[in-house]
C-alpha cells in the first residue's frame, strides 16, 4: 500500500516543521522579559528592528532627502546636494554615491545597508538583547513558513494518495481522514503561532518588539513634525513616504535580502 508511506512522510514533514517552530517559540519565550526597559530607540535601530538593513539605507535616504541634502528623482537616481554626511550613515550613503555625487538609487541601497555602519548598529542591537543574532534570524518567522509550506506538502501528498488507485481494504474517505490528521497538526501549530508570537520577526527579538510597538504608537500619532514622519517611515517603511515622487524614486529600488 503505496498511500502508507505518503501518509509516513505527511507524517514527518508535519512533525519535522511543528516541532522547529516549538523550539524556536520556547527559545523566543526565554528571552529576559526586562531587557530593554528604559532603552529610548534611534530612528535607525527603530528601522533596523523594523526592516533590517534596507530598512535603515531607506530612511538615511528619505531623511537627506527632506532636509534637501539629497536629491533623490522619480527616475531612480540620487545626486548629492551637501557632501557632508552627519554620521557614519550618512556618510555610507555619501560615499555610496561615489565622486561623481550621482548615481543610481538601487547601488547606493545596497552599498549602504551592507556598509562597516550598519552592521556595527546591528551588533549593538544584539547586545543589547534589541536584535536578533544573525544566526539565529528568521527562527519564528522561518518556523512558521516551514510548518506553512508542510501543510501544503501534506496535501499535496493526501491528493496523489487519492488519485492512486484504490485499495480494496481501505476506503478513500479513510484514506483521506488519515491525512487530514497531519494536516491537523500544521494548521493547530500555525493557529497558536498566531496567538502567542504574532508579528513574526526577522530583525527584533521579542523586547526589541515591544520597544517597536511603543514607538509605533507615537508614529500614529497626528503630529506632522519631521521627527514623527521619519519614525513612520522607520517602522513602516517606504509605504509610509507622503510624496509621490519621492515614492516614485524608490519604485527603482532593489531588494535587500528579504526585508
Amino acid at each position: 500500500m503505496f498511500w502508507v508511506l505518503l501518509l509516513l512522510l505527511a507524517w514527518a514533514v508535519a512533525g519535522a516543521a511543528c516541532t522547529r517552530l516549538c523550539l524556536a517559540t520556547v527559545r523566543a519565550a526565554a528571552v529576559d522579559t526586562d531587557t530593554g526597559q528604559g532603552h529610548d530607540l534611534t530612528l535607525y535601530e527603530a528601522a533596523f528592528l523594523s526592516g533590517g538593513p534596507g530598512r535603515v539605507a531607506d530612511l538615511t535616504l528619505v531623511s537627506m532627502a527632506r532636509q534637501r541634502r539629497l536629491l533623490l528623482a522619480h527616475t531612480g537616481w540620487a545626486t548629492v546636494v551637501d557632501p557632508r554626511g552627519r554620521d557614519e550613515i550618512e556618510r555610507s550613503v555619501i560615499g555610496a554615491i561615489g565622486p561623481e555625487g550621482q548615481s543610481r538609487i538601487a547601488p547606493v541601497r545596497a552599498a549602504a545597508a551592507a556598509a562597516d555602519a550598519v552592521r556595527g548598529l546591528a551588533d549593538r542591537l544584539v547586545s543589547a538583547g534589541l536584535a536578533v543574532p544573525d544566526g539565529a534570524r528568521t527562527t519564528v518567522a522561518a518556523g512558521v513558513r516551514q510548518v506553512r509550506g508542510a501543510a501544503m506538502a501534506v496535501l499535496a501528498l493526501g491528493a496523489v494518495a487519492l488519485l492512486m488507485p484504490a485499495p480494496s481494504d481501505m476506503p478513500r474517505s479513510l484514506v483521506a481522514l488519515w491525512f487530514a490528521l497531519p494536516l491537523a497538526l500544521t494548521l493547530s501549530c500555525l493557529a497558536i503561532a498566531r496567538v502567542e508570537v504574532h508579528p513574526y520577526s526577522r530583525w527584533a527579538s521579542p523586547a526589541g518588539q515591544r520597544l517597536l510597538g511603543t514607538l509605533a504608537r507615537h508614529a500614529d500619532g497626528d503630529g506632522g513634525d519631521d521627527r514623527t514622519y521619519l519614525t513612520s517611515v522607520a517602522v513602516r517603511g517606504i509605504r509610509a513616504v507622503g510624496e509621490p515622487d519621492l515614492r516614485a524614486a524608490f519604485a527603482h529600488r532593489e531588494p535587500y535580502g528579504r526585508d
